[in-house]
């Protein structure tokens, strides 16, 4: 990159990830614009198969001692990350999907005879839900984590906005305009709550951090 270029994180990033941009020649600024939070549940009235659509879940349930006895369970999942933290933590996970609505149409179509409990945060979205209920497939719902917003103001003018959810866009969108800035976003739900208000939207190939950053590399360098 011939001039540094001033991009704002609205989450703080790895030091591997921090350092793969400024290499070259990224100045980030970076704050967390949402905040999770395990939360108090029951492991109780589990159906026979189980979903987790983010890796907050995961950690959360792992954090209940009973939850050695779920890994006797099919698992089914969205995100890359998510499947690896499950595996390596031996759960058998059958089906995973880059999104929630690409989850829900394989469930439909291949695993419609199974019931399911679905693993979910306070802010999460209707998508899956209301596929399986829409099919007639059973399950029911426990929330293990909570996700509050944590507004700020950014006094910079950056070039490009880094976003990783769509809460996080709503957290930004309390004390912050987007102009004429790129914005970078993680999937494309995350995209989606941005479509209103800007179409300079370059959304990652896949749901990932590292695929973020080589959009980022891809249009600097």
């Amino acid at each position: 990159m011939a001039n540094q270029v001033q991009i704002v994180s609205t989450k703080i990033l790895s030091p591997l990830h921090k350092q793969e941009l400024m290499k070259y020649g990224v100045e980030l600024i970076e704050a967390d614009f949402i905040k999770t939070e395990n939360k108090p549940f029951e492991l109780k009235d589990l159906n026979e198969s189980l979903i987790f659509t983010s890796q907050n879940a995961v950690r959360s349930v792992l954090s209940d001692p009973k939850s050695e006895e779920l890994k006797k369970k099919n698992v089914y999942c969205v995100g890359l990350k998510t499947k690896s933290l499950l595996e390596e933590n031996g759960f058998n996970v059958i089906a995973y999907a880059g999104y929630a609505s690409d989850l829900a149409e394989i469930i439909t179509l291949i695993y419609g005879n199974e019931s399911y409990t679905f693993f979910s945060g306070n802010l999460r979205r209707d998508t899956l839900p209301e596929a399986l209920k829409e099919n007639e497939i059973k399950f029911n719902e426990i929330q293990v984590y909570e996700t509050t917003l944590q507004p700020q103001k950014i006094k910079a003018n950056p070039e490009a906005i880094l976003f990783f959810s769509p809460s996080g866009v709503k957290s930004y969108l309390k004390h912050n305009t987007i102009n004429k800035q790129i914005c970078f976003c993680i999937g494309d739900t995350t995209a989606e709550a941005l479509s209103k208000i800007t179409k300079n939207i370059i959304v990652a190939d896949q749901p990932t951090i590292e695929d973020m950053i080589e959009d980022v590399i891809h249009e600097y360098k």
